[in-house]
């Protein structure tokens, strides 16, 4: 029966690139993201494997919602990528903007929690495996850096977590990548780790047996 992963943030950059190379490896996808064009032209793209469910994760109805869609179409949830996320354009605290910090640690924070809230009684039913992405700033302390505050978060949570899923034969990966060529950033980088990088330490992940538990993935551009 094939396998079934739900992301968020899937409409472009790293969350796009893992639904495409997760459907390359034979799993059913369900796109989570608030650009619903964007994400209609990706599960066109995708075909049959891919089911686009349009939504603000940070709003825990429209999350909820799409959970219970992802479920129905495609019978459950082997798997779940936590990607969705944002920074600020404005670093540092003395002059940081407080309204740019509060909608970022509601989608990089609480998101990421109702996210795991929302999805585990259905992963405890496969066994299944919750991954989600951190960041190099989440392991480094960086200068002012309230975005790197709410990924050193994400690596607690991560292991928090897995210890909580082991206890009923669950898995948890924490993907931390240095800079990553995203829309993220408002010009192209691109020498730094492409998104594919990081879509194939996913499905990497996805794919250990249950032998082997792969708690955390830290990826840094080449060269």
């Amino acid at each position: 029966m094939t396998k079934t992963l739900l992301i968020t943030g899937a409409s472009t950059g790293i969350g796009a690139a893992t639904a495409r190379a997760a459907a390359q490896a034979g799993w059913n996808v369900a796109l989570l993201a608030r650009s619903k064009e964007t994400l209609a032209d990706l599960a066109g793209d995708i075909g049959e494997q891919a089911l686009a469910l349009p939504c603000d994760v940070t709003r825990r109805d429209e999350l909820d919602e799409a959970v219970a869609q992802a479920v129905a179409h495609f019978g459950g949830l082997d798997a779940v990528y936590a990607n969705a996320g944002k920074g600020t354009s404005t670093p540092g605290i003395e002059q940081g903007d407080p309204d740019e910090w509060h909608a970022m640690i509601h989608l990089n924070v609480l998101a990421v929690l109702t996210t795991a809230h929302a999805t585990l009684p259905h992963l405890r039913k496969t066994r299944g495996h919750f991954v989600v992405t951190g960041s190099k700033a989440g392991r480094d302390h960086m200068k002012g850096s309230v975005y790197g505050a709410t990924k050193w978060f994400v690596q607690g949570f991560a292991g928090n977590l897995a210890e909580e899923m082991r206890e009923w034969g669950g898995r948890c990966t924490l993907i931390t990548p240095g800079m990553v060529d995203t829309p993220f950033f408002d010009e192209p980088k691109p020498d730094k780790i492409q998104p594919d990088d990081v879509a194939n330490a996913v499905v990497f992940a996805l794919s250990q047996p249950r032998s082997a538990d792969v708690r955390e993935i830290h990826i840094m551009p080449g060269g």
